[in-house]
């Protein structure tokens, strides 16, 4: 499943990730960080703690690639959300 859209070169971007009390956190370009439930990303919520942490940065941080899963997240996504 990919969530990732066309976004502005000028666009905030992914910098890192982590996961606390089933949330996903991600640290973007601009100093914020912003959170969703788990409960939001099926694949991610029944994914290992091993799994969820085998994620890597794609197109320079418009979004977040993990492999194991087959799952794609766009910050953008995490924006409107």
């Amino acid at each position: 499943m990919s969530t990732i859209s066309a976004v502005s070169p000028t666009a905030v971007l992914a910098v890192h990730v982590r996961f606390e009390n089933n949330s996903l956190l991600v640290a973007l370009s601009d100093g914020r960080e912003i959170s969703a439930p788990l409960e939001w990303f099926p694949r991610l919520r029944d994914a290992t703690p091993k799994q969820r942490k085998h994620w890597r940065l794609i197109a320079k941080g418009i979004g977040i690639h993990w492999e194991d899963i087959d799952e794609d997240i766009a910050v953008s996504t995490l924006l409107r959300m």
